[in-house]
Formats: structure tokens, C-alpha cells, sequence
């Protein structure tokens, strides 16, 4: 009778084993999904901030060249000019961004350099 009882639980715990494991695969394949979603979402959140840093820029230029050509009457050109400068000043701040320029570094003045 005992031996009855401890294949019974010997098969049980087979049987929850088994469970288990495929539990445990299912789990990481779970992790492995949402891995991924996260570097979706990601690589959106760098896009939205590039392309908002780039059109800010743009449109920053083309309001500064507005105001610039209603105060001091040059027409179109400060508009043309600025809208321009805002238009490499993006470019240039999404390459910063992005990590293909590197930052400008500001060096340290010492007494002893002039």
C-alpha cells in the first residue's frame, strides 16, 4: 500500500515537474517579447525626439527671420537667412543626437596657457 502511495506521488510530482517547465518556457519566452517591445518603443521615443528637435529648430529660424524682417524691413532675406540657420541648426543637433558628431568640448583655460 505504501509503495501505491509513493508512485502516486512520484507521479504527481513528475507530472508537476513537467507543468513547471513548460511554465518556466513560457516565461521566458514572455520576457523575451516584451524585450523586444521595449527597444520598439525605444527607438520611437529617439525618433519623436529627433524629428521635434529638428523641425523646432526650423521653426524657431523662420520666427526670429520673421520678426527680423518686420522690425528692420529686409523683406524676405532675414527670413531666407534665419529659416536656413535653423535648417543646419537642426540638422546639426539631431547628428548630435544621433551620436554621429561629436559634442563640442570647451577647454580649460590655465593660468599658464593664454
Amino acid at each position: 500500500m505504501t509503495d501505491d502511495r509513493d508512485e502516486g506521488l512520484e507521479q504527481r510530482r513528475a507530472q508537476l515537474d513537467a507543468e513547471l517547465a513548460s511554465k518556466r518556457s513560457a516565461m521566458r519566452e514572455d520576457e523575451g517579447r516584451e524585450v523586444r517591445v521595449e527597444e520598439g518603443r525605444k527607438g520611437y521615443a529617439q525618433a519623436m525626439k529627433l524629428s521635434s528637435e529638428f523641425i523646432a529648430a526650423i521653426i524657431v529660424g523662420a520666427v526670429l527671420g520673421y520678426v527680423l524682417d518686420r522690425f528692420v524691413g529686409t523683406a524676405p532675406w532675414g527670413m531666407i537667412i534665419l529659416l536656413l540657420l535653423g535648417f543646419c541648426a537642426g540638422v546639426l543637433n539631431v547628428l548630435r543626437s544621433a551620436g554621429k558628431v561629436a559634442t563640442p568640448v570647451l577647454e580649460e583655460r590655465r593660468p599658464d596657457k593664454k
